[in-house]
């Protein structure tokens, strides 16, 4: 089931998505899937982040963050 902070975002040609897994202690970690192009053209990168969180809002916002940063955005990101 995915949670209101888990939702995807676009960021010019890429479509941002945080991830988030509840580990065995209790603690959020969190990747970025960052997506361009479409059919055979298309690329799909993850980045495993190392950060632990205590709230999974905090991972997805942290993922997020990271994945925007990654693409070089400057401005607020268009919801998907």
């Amino acid at each position: 089931m995915q949670q209101e902070f888990d939702h995807p975002l676009h960021e010019g040609k890429y479509r941002i998505s945080p991830l988030v897994k509840t580990l065995e202690d209790g603690w959020f970690g969190c990747s970025v899937s960052i997506r361009s192009g479409s059919g055979r053209g298309m690329t799909d990168r993850v980045l495993r982040l190392t950060r632990l969180f205590r709230d999974p809002g905090a991972a997805a916002h942290y993922a997020r963050s990271e994945g925007l940063q990654w693409v070089g955005a400057t401005g607020a990101p268009a919801l998907a």
